[in-house]
């Protein structure tokens, strides 16, 4: 937190891999003898995990059953060490087609022939060991092949889906950090700041949580600890509050518009981390590329987070956007605002304008300084039309504040 480390994430993958192309089904019969003829086809080998020894004998008889020519052989960890040993053996040297084993394999196994996996009741495993699982095969130039059987989605738990939601979807190659942080947000964290074993960090999600204590850190850096730092030769870096905004309408991504969860929250998270007015442009034209037409939810959220891009770097507190009014709320007037002086100096000057008569500004006191603009005629309470308004007044408010003459120093 204090800086004093560094993350490095080793993402580049080796030269000429493939990502695993991963695929959660029912059990199907039809599907795994193709997948396994398909294999044997271009001379390769077959994965067949399922993880109950007692199952693996009828799991070669079906097998054997689908793909009569295939030789077949199980594996586990129970069976005598020579024993073990030659049947490991015999399909490294592509003596055997397709091995039925236990979640043994996952232990470094390094089988380059071996590019298509089959894993029985997926839901069963943790999302780790999804991932160290899936790794066991694609290790050549050669495109492999991940098959995930579990029975139908409504009759599982939810974390269960949730693991194999997150399995299907981060199948590019070096995701292995981003696995892990979906896996914490969904079995829950211990308390960072504390010596519980479990907080409440699985009710905020981990990416939120984590930036809510960046954020905390920067500030105390540069405001309480500002010394310490400045000793040290470590200027904090400069920090943007974000201003808050509340609001009368509704900003989502409706699930009718992205079903997933899982990518619902990835572009919340997108959203929630754009900086610039570009990246949200990207952000819009990416969701409409892939799901279709925005919703006017979706198109709120957009045009609000532009807004708070805006409001943010100009030094605004908080917005209120109610049906008939816009309320900014200014900051007290202290030290660490001087930075934006000449904007707010601006705001003071331009409600005399003649160009602000239509939204009848007034200032208000109520424990907090706060500008009230009320709604111009004919654009009723359309949110798009409301914030792309207010987004283009505050725009030449800053634009304003340039021309301001600077004013000296305080003493």
């Amino acid at each position: 937190m204090l800086g004093a480390r560094d993350l490095s994430i080793v993402s580049t993958p080796p030269k000429n891999r493939q990502p695993v192309e991963t695929s959660i089904s029912d059990y199907d019969p039809a599907l795994i003898q193709s997948a396994i003829q398909r294999e044997i086809q271009r001379d390769g080998q077959v994965f067949f995990l399922h993880n109950r020894i007692s199952g693996l004998e009828e799991i070669q008889h079906i097998l054997r059953e689908l793909v009569p020519y295939a030789r077949i052989v199980y594996a586990h960890g129970q069976m005598p060490s020579k024993e073990l040993e030659k049947v490991m053996m015999d399909f490294m040297q592509k003596e055997v087609d397709v091995l039925i084993s236990t979640s043994i394999i996952g232990s470094g196994l390094d089988i380059s022939n071996a590019n298509t996996i089959i894993i029985n009741r997926a839901d069963m495993f943790g999302l780790a060991d999804l991932y160290q699982l899936r790794g066991r095969v694609g290790r050549s130039e050669r495109k492999a092949f991940c098959y995930m059987i579990a029975p139908p989605i409504h009759t599982l738990k939810r974390e269960a889906v949730q693991r194999l939601a997150v399995i299907e979807s981060f199948t590019e190659l070096g995701a292995g950090f981003t696995v892990a942080l979906r896996d914490l947000d969904i079995r829950g964290a211990g308390n960072l700041l504390g010596a519980e074993q479990s907080g409440f960090i699985h009710e905020l999600g981990f990416d939120l949580y984590q930036k809510m204590l960046e954020e905390t850190v920067a500030e105390l850096k540069s405001t309480h600890f500002r010394e310490l730092f400045s000793e040290s030769g470590n200027t904090p870096l400069k920090t943007v509050k974000n201003c808050d905004l509340v609001f009368f309408f509704d900003a989502l991504i409706p699930d009718y518009f992205i079903s997933a969860v899982h990518e619902r929250f990835s572009f919340y998270e997108k959203i929630s981390k754009a900086r610039r007015e570009s990246e949200l442009d990207a952000i819009g034209s990416e969701l409409a590329d892939r799901f279709g037409e925005l919703p006017g939810e979706v198109v709120n959220m957009l045009l609000l987070s532009r807004l708070k891009i805006l409001a943010s770097s100009i030094g605004i507190e908080k917005i209120d956007i109610q049906p008939e009014t816009f309320t900014i709320f200014l900051p007290e007037n202290d030290q660490e605002n001087l930075e934006h002086k000449a904007f707010f100096q601006s705001l003071f000057s331009s409600v005399q304008q003649e160009w602000m008569i239509p939204f009848k500004p007034g200032f208000r006191m109520e424990k907090k300084l706060k500008l009230v603009l009320h709604h111009p005629a004919g654009h009723g309470s359309r949110p798009e039309a409301l914030l792309s308004t207010y987004t283009d007044l505050l725009k030449q408010l800053e634009e304003a504040s340039k021309e301001l003459p600077e004013t000296p120093a305080l003493p």
